[in-house]
């Protein structure tokens, strides 16, 4: 079989050698040779090389049809191995049963939330946070209750969503210092909107890494998410917050986005379930436009029910967002897995073990717990990774440069030293990178549609590695090589429009959580997250360093 992936080696940079290396790639004097060479340390010069002939495909469209999932044969709410996380319905069934109401479990998220933040280090999953407004949305869905006309199972809920997701009276500033005193949002975004109508309460903007263009969630500016597993540790971007939040248990599901696994490696790294639907599927109507073409909004969740409940919600045309028109209605199972009969799952191998020992090794116990319920393994093969990798780095990043382009020209000094950076070699992609890195998505579309016609879903480690320290100054740190090796399974979703998700697979020797990932044919939500639901029932999950959930189960 053909693997092309590569590993880059590269060494890690300190605060201090960001700050020399961005003040040289910034000058007049070498920048374009400094950055020249950067970018073909990263393998981004190579992306031209290849003569290629397919036309470009700007956004994915994909003809692909779920397949048939057998329905299952019973209802087992309960299912889950080891520490069990409060879930939607522990919320919705304390309000129901009068044992709390919504305004009880708002009052007691805000101290908890308190407690997070003047414990040392502060947990830092928020940016920022209205008591006003958190307290007054929890006051109406008390009062629906106790007049016996609650919206649904999430009225009265804690949701948080991500720093680049407009929420009405929040200023979105995507990370940055850049939008201080701006005026604050006038409308929900749509998915915030959706929620909020089945009467979530919604607590705040969850911290990302600065403009979205980082693995680690590392902010300078609002301090860095710290990882409930080990607060040393990141959270993974550029999701951290939600992550964070939801795998501390502040919440039992955030609103992430995703531009090259920014739902799914938090997921992974915090030990929850993170979704990345179809391109299309959930309106990005409301969310800073950073990457168009490979941007997601999918959910962040204790267990794979939750994802699933959050996933159809938010789903669905809307007239914001063209995107979002023309995909089949959403479907989930409800119901646990008690048998995988009937899905083929395939395994590009020399891919799925590109990874550190302890990842491959759980996620292949994983694995064969699957085939042992009934799924079939097959071999796939997977072409030109690497060619897709380098096309969806220059897609993202040239995206990212257009979308925040007044900002970079005006105030790049007010951006951290890491990204100023990122945005240095991003800068180096020309009109002729762009077009032919959509060239590349064509053919990237094709090589998936191949190896999904043999199988139900193509099953790989969610990230390479498990959650990165936090330099222990605080300061930034490039580190281009673990990026890479970080992101090795994450990109190619995003770039092709396919819907993947990343669940808990168990936990390496420090105990920080490790996460599988599974990649679908457009529109295989369901099975997905039924491959999810079933983890729930093997994955033995264990309670977090830093726990503030503000109920009990």
């Amino acid at each position: 079989m053909t693997y092309d992936l590569k590993s880059i080696s590269l060494p890690v940079l300190g605060p201090g050698g960001i700050r020399v290396l961005n003040a040289l790639a910034n000058s007049a004097l070498i920048g374009d040779a400094l950055v020249g060479k950067l970018r073909r340390d990263v393998g981004l010069g190579a992306l031209t090389e290849k003569p290629l002939e397919e036309a470009p495909t700007f956004t994915p469209r994909l003809p692909d049809v779920a397949p048939s999932i057998p329905a299952l044969d019973a209802r087992d709410d309960d299912a889950r191995a080891g520490f069990r996380f409060p879930m939607i319905a522990d919320y919705h069934t304390a309000y129901r049963r009068g044992v709390l109401t919504p305004l009880d479990v708002a009052e007691r998220f805000l101290v908890r939330w308190e407690e997070s933040e003047q414990a040392s280090p502060a947990l830092r999953g928020f940016i920022s946070m209205r008591r006003d407004d958190i307290v007054a949305q929890a006051t109406a869905s008390a009062e629906r209750w106790k007049s016996g006309r609650p919206l649904g199972v999430f009225d009265g809920v804690p949701i948080a969503a991500k720093d680049e997701i407009d929420q009405a009276g929040y200023v979105t500033t995507i990370g940055t210092r850049l939008f201080e005193g701006a005026q604050p949002a006038a409308y929900d975004s749509t998915a915030v909107a959706r929620l909020r109508a089945a009467g979530a309460v919604m607590v705040g903007k969850a911290n990302m890494h600065e403009i979205g263009i980082g693995v680690t969630g590392f902010n300078q500016h609002h301090g860095s998410a710290r990882n409930p597993y080990n607060d040393a540790h990141h959270t993974g971007g550029s999701s951290a917050g939600p992550g964070c939040v939801v795998g501390a248990g502040l919440v039992p599901m955030a609103i992430g986005a995703d531009g090259g696994g920014s739902i799914r490696l938090p997921a992974s790294f915090c030990g929850v379930v993170g979704l990345k639907p179809t391109y299309g599927r959930i309106s990005e109507h409301g969310a800073a436009p950073l990457c168009w073409s490979v941007a997601y909004l999918g959910p962040l969740a204790n267990c794979a029910r939750d994802a699933a409940l959050a996933y159809e919600l938010m789903s669905g045309a809307d007239p914001g967002d063209p995107n979002s028109v023309g995909h089949p209605a959403a479907e989930i199972d409800d119901r646990a897995p008690r048998s995988l009969a009937g899905i083929t799952l395939g395994v590009f191998w020399p891919w799925f073990r590109d990874a550190q020992p302890e990842v491959v090794r759980t996620c292949e116990t994983l694995l064969e717990q699957m085939c042992a319920r009934g799924a079939t393994l097959v071999e796939v093969e997977v072409l030109e990774l690497e060619l897709t990798r380098v096309a969806h780095l220059v897609a993202i990043t040239s995206e990212m440069l257009t979308g925040m382009l007044p900002q970079i020209r005006d105030r790049l000094g007010d951006f951290g030293i890491e990204t100023q950076l990122n945005i240095a070699i991003a800068r180096g992609s020309t009109a002729v990178d762009y077009i032919h890195a959509q060239r590349v998505r064509t053919r990237a579309m094709a090589h998936f549609a191949r190896a999904l016609g043999r199988c139900d879903a193509i099953m790989t480690p969610a990230s390479g590695n498990t959650a990165p320290r936090i330099h222990s100054g605080g300061g930034a740190v490039s580190d281009l090589t673990r990026s890479m090796e970080t992101m090795r399974f994450a990109f190619t979703s995003n770039f092709t429009g396919h819907p993947a998700v990343s669940f808990p697979a168990g936990y390496d020797s420090a105990g920080l959580p490790i996460g599988m990932q599974a990649i679908g044919r457009g529109w295989s939500e369901r099975l997905l997250l039924r491959l999810a639901a079933f983890a729930d029932t093997v994955v033995e999950r264990r309670r977090p360093q830093r726990y503030y959930a503000p109920i009990e189960v």
